[in-house]
């Protein structure tokens, strides 16, 4: 049965295990279930996964522009959920507030506001190019703040917290 949301033209499952280098970081859980994701759309429509050649373990980087602290640039992130691998302002501080952009159009991320009382505000992209608010991806504005979520048609499908001291 195909459901109606579920955008089927870019949903791959597949069984393919990546590989990394350092086999200390933890690509899987529970059942080897991996998350990838294969699109990310900001606010204008704009997909920002495959930008630049950046890939993790295979998969094309999310790209965004970053503004914090003193610093600005591009930040290419794993589209693996729950890999904290990043490139890009390695000079910013841990917990430092950031701003974040679409890189094509330097239009802010939609915000979708604190979630978990935390230090955090969250930010969206987009699951599919429909800009829909309940098929996103949120973000922390906060550098290294490794929290983030996969919600589609409103439903909770995933979720990631660091399991770090202060998370």
């Amino acid at each position: 049965m195909v459901h109606e949301n579920i955008d089927v033209d870019n949903l791959s499952v597949t069984g393919a295990q990546p590989v990394h280098a350092d086999q200390s970081i933890p690509l899987s859980y529970g059942g080897d279930v991996i998350v990838v994701i294969n699109q990310a759309f900001g606010p204008k429509g704009h997909n920002l996964v495959g930008l630049n050649g950046v890939t993790f373990d295979g998969y094309p980087a999310i790209t965004l522009f970053v503004r914090g602290g003193n610093y600005e640039g591009f930040v290419h992130l794993s589209p693996i959920h729950g890999d904290a691998r990043k490139f890009g302002l390695e000079e910013l501080d841990a917990g430092t507030k950031c701003q974040l952009f679409c890189p094509v159009s330097r239009t802010p991320l939609d915000r979708v506001g604190a979630i978990d009382g935390g230090p955090a505000e969250y930010c969206a992209l987009y699951l599919t190019p429909k800009l829909e608010r309940g098929s996103m991806v949120y973000l922390s504005d906060v550098w290294d703040h490794h929290h983030s979520r996969i919600v589609d048609h409103n439903e909770l499908i995933s979720t990631w917290v660091a399991a770090q001291s202060g998370s």
